[in-house]
């Protein structure tokens, strides 16, 4: 299925079919110690009401102002130039990414810091934590972009020895209509899997196997955390409503990169020369 056969439309039909949706727990409270085993089973965990009402307003608000920023505190992907954009909301609309803003913007900073967040990342590691990667993510309405089905330790920044953990915070109500998370439980199960330049780097569209979908719609301040071998991907947003979203990524602390050679063999189609 290459990136001209389908339209958007046809995307989200076809790759992203809604046969099962995740309740995450209602709250911090409901995580128990059951919850790693079950973590480790099925790849992903979400639970809703991690962030404050301040908190993801102030996360919020200093995405605005990075993005506004002629010497942001942080990196920003545009969709269209900078240039031809003239107002704060004309320039956040046309965002796909902000990123490596948390020696910078200290709001943000604290929140990937979040207490609460990070004792239970730390349990699901099994030892200490460090941040590898921080970003927002950001959907905009009227057909905000697809992110293809993928395992994120394939980008050569998270592609370590051990498996890093991804968090994923809803800044936004992510519904089924916006572009909420999609996720193939128990997918980290089977390794490193071939990846390939189509419409991103992403997992061949016939290799996932979607009859196994499941959406993880999330309440504001709601997080997913899900092991960086979890194929995942978020459908185009054809709503009236915006997708704003922070992702972490923490790796255990005693990691080991992994060799240019070593990544290219379990990541790439080098190995085999196959085809999507």
């Amino acid at each position: 299925m290459s990136k001209l056969s389908i339209d958007p439309q046809e995307i989200n039909k076809r790759l992203y079919p809604l046969f099962h949706i995740h309740e995450p727990l209602a709250s911090p409270s409901e995580w128990k110690e059951e919850h790693i085993s079950q973590f480790r089973q099925q790849g992903f965990l979400a639970i809703e009401g991690i962030l404050s009402a301040a908190e993801i307003e102030s996360a919020k608000q200093a995405l605005s102002d990075i993005i506004a920023a002629p010497d942001a505190k942080g990196l920003v992907e545009f969709t269209t130039p900078r240039g031809e954009l003239h107002t704060v909301e004309e320039m956040e609309l046309a965002v796909r990414k902000v990123y490596k803003f948390v020696d910078g913007e200290e709001r943000l900073a604290q929140i990937s810091k979040h207490s609460t967040m990070l004792s239970i990342v730390e349990r699901l590691l099994g030892e200490s934590s460090k941040l590898v990667q921080d970003m927002a993510l950001l959907k905009p309405p009227h057909g905000g972009g697809e992110k293809p089905w993928h395992q994120d330790m394939a980008y050569g920044p998270l592609a370590f020895d051990k498996s890093v953990l991804g968090v994923w915070i809803a800044l936004d109500e992510a519904g089924i209509d916006n572009g909420c998370m999609h996720v193939i439980p128990r997918s980290h199960m089977e390794g490193a899997t071939p990846h390939y330049a189509l419409r991103d780097w992403q997992i061949c569209d016939a290799n996932v196997p979607v009859e196994r979908n499941i959406a993880v719609p999330l309440k504001p301040g709601g997080i997913l955390i899900f092991h960086g071998l979890l194929y995942h991907g978020t459908p185009y947003n054809f709503s009236s409503k915006r997708r704003r979203a922070l992702q972490f990524h923490y790796a255990p602390e005693s990691v080991v990169k992994l060799g240019m050679q070593e990544y290219k063999r379990i990541f790439t189609n080098e190995l085999t020369n196959a085809e999507c």
